[in-house]
């Protein structure tokens, strides 16, 4: 029986019930009247149920199509403005248990390389990520017991949020690992992490134990409950997606929006992220062997009626897709992509050797993440690195409100102008920056509050001086306090401080007592020719030989 608000997947992703959907759009189809009104509903910006998705998947009347196309666009300026967000994916290790069919990691495969990468090799990684620019990384590791325990995962968020190198650091780890236990769940949240994500590949349960015939993952229960179990250890923000070209393509459209109504009816939000993977060649996979893949432009109508449908939710298309299929779908919902994305595990700081080949799909954009963010904004897109969210708390029910009404641009235009003017500071190509200044001199006059337009006018005039002064600067003085720190503490921290910027490729110095009395002596104007400031105030007044008693 059908219950969205039931825990057990077989009733809120209750296949008698999708049938019958699929019967219901089937009859309606060229129910113009009915699809008016659905379109209509769409418009009040609340979504649409997966029956009222489903009549307008199967509607094939280009009038109408070009409305919902118009809309989608237009419910996703509303949402998100311009604003597209960049991440990348970091592959931690392809050791796998499962049989997955359509996976390149499953266990059978005995001529793909396995690897997984040591905490100094994603130390590597990350640094590599960040001298490109990333901010946000989204971890993906098979499925393996031994190999890649959650206490391997937990090292790895750990090392990736402790490397600041240069101007770069990793805001944002989102997490793609299988499905796990509530109190796996709970010590990945207090790891930090952002958005927990996992794909549920097929919502047909049948095709789904046939394309996992073994391993941990054949279990469709476990797998499909995943979220609520998340949920219930305390992680806000979860991802849906489904691997496009598995099944019927509408029966999975009617799966997810019932998995996006079940964990709203539940737990009072939704999904933060719906991803449309679709099915890619990869070693010892042949996607022409399942016989559902889908034609662009069908993909594209996916697209748009999950943004109509979900308006809230972060849409994600990965470098699975070609150039011209994202400008295309980015129009029409998505607000997240990937980009210079590396699909096997390291890749990133150095290119596999051609005897290895531990990628898990082929990549169909190529290009780097400077051209990426030069096209998009030569689209009119702004690109963001932006998390604030996470780190002021905006997650969950917090951030899913100011997002339905339509506060989330107070704080996001803003803050991606912000973000991107740091990109371009710090990473830019020369054309790439000059695009991004007229950009962000463009958006600037968009903000309708004239207070955080001021604000951000003001943060973005102090980026500018920072940089005047530091391209200009022979000399940079870095302190650390050791207030409370205690006194046997304080060498070893100053060794640490002094390893830091070492890394970063400067010639350090560690000041000695003089030359801070000295530095100390010029800053506050005590004087002009270099005299040591004195050890207390007054000092100077006292003679040597004196006693203060005698004083």
């Amino acid at each position: 029986m059908y219950d969205k608000k039931s825990l057990k997947a077989e009733e809120f992703i209750n296949d008698g019930e999708i049938l019958d959907t699929l019967k219901y759009a089937d009859e309606n189809k060229d129910n113009l009247a009915l699809i008016d009104k659905i379109i209509d509903k769409a418009r009040l910006r609340k979504g649409l149920d997966h029956r009222e998705a489903s009549v307008l998947l199967a509607c094939e009347d280009s009038e109408r199509l070009a409305k919902i196309y118009d809309l989608a666009e237009q419910i996703k300026k509303d949402f998100y403005g311009d604003r597209i967000v960049m991440f990348a994916p970091l592959y931690l290790s392809n050791y796998c248990v499962n049989g997955c069919v359509y996976c390149p990691y499953h266990l059978k495969n005995k001529h793909i390389c396995r690897k997984k990468l040591t905490q100094e090799e994603v130390k590597s990684e990350v640094i590599a990520l960040q001298d490109m620019g990333h901010k946000r990384l989204a971890i993906e590791a098979g499925e393996d017991p031994v190999n890649n325990p959650i206490e391997y995962i937990l090292e790895c968020i750990k090392t990736i949020y402790s490397i600041n190198h240069k101007n770069g650091a990793i805001r944002r780890v989102n997490v793609n690992i299988a499905a796990t236990t509530v109190e796996n769940y709970r010590k990945l949240k207090d790891a930090g992490i952002g958005t927990y994500i996992l794909f549920q590949e097929t919502y047909n349960k049948k095709s789904y134990e046939e394309l996992h015939p073994t391993g941990p993952k054949h279990n469709y229960d476990y797998h499909t409950e995943a979220m609520d179990r998340a949920m219930q250890g305390g992680i806000d923000d979860v991802g849906l997606g489904v691997l496009f070209g598995l099944e019927l393509y509408r029966y999975e459209f009617a799966g997810l929006l019932m998995h996006a109504e079940h964990l709203e009816a539940v737990h009072g939000v939704g999904p933060h992220t719906i991803s449309v993977p679709r099915i890619k060649h990869a070693d010892d996979i042949d996607p022409d062997s399942f016989d559902n893949g889908i034609d662009d432009e069908t993909f594209a109508k996916i697209c748009a009626l999950i943004r109509i449908s979900v308006p809230y939710t972060g849409m994600i298309i990965s470098t699975r897709e070609s150039k011209a299929v994202r400008e295309k779908v980015i129009r029409l919902g998505v607000s997240q992509i990937s980009g210079a994305s590396c699909t096997s595990v390291g890749g990133y700081a150095e290119p596999e050797e051609e005897d290895e080949n531990t990628a898990q799909f082929d990549v169909s954009d190529n290009r780097t993440l400077d051209e990426v963010v030069n096209w998009l904004m030569s689209l009119g897109y702004i690109p963001s690195f932006c998390t604030a969210c996470y780190r002021e708390g905006r997650t969950g029910d917090r951030f899913m409100s100011l997002c339905k009404s339509g506060q989330i641009q107070n704080c996001c235009h803003p803050n991606a102008l912000m973000t991107l003017k740091e990109y371009l500071m710090d990473y830019a190509s020369e054309d790439t920056r000059k695009i991004g200044e007229k950009l962000i001199e463009k958006e600037l006059l968009k903000i309708p509050n004239e207070k955080v337009r001021k604000i951000l006018n003001k943060d973005l005039d102090f980026l500018d001086s920072i940089q005047t002064e530091t391209s200009t600067a022979r000399q940079f003085l870095f302190i650390a306090r050791c207030k409370s720190s205690k006194s046997e503490n304080v060498l070893q921290k100053a060794n640490r401080v002094e390893k830091i910027i070492s890394d970063q490729g400067f010639e350090v110095t560690r000041m000695k007592k003089a030359d801070i009395k000295r530095f100390l002596a010029i800053y506050f104007e005590a004087s002009m020719n270099g005299d040591l400031m004195p050890d207390y105030d007054g000092e100077q007044y006292f003679e040597k030989e004196q006693t203060y008693e005698e004083a």
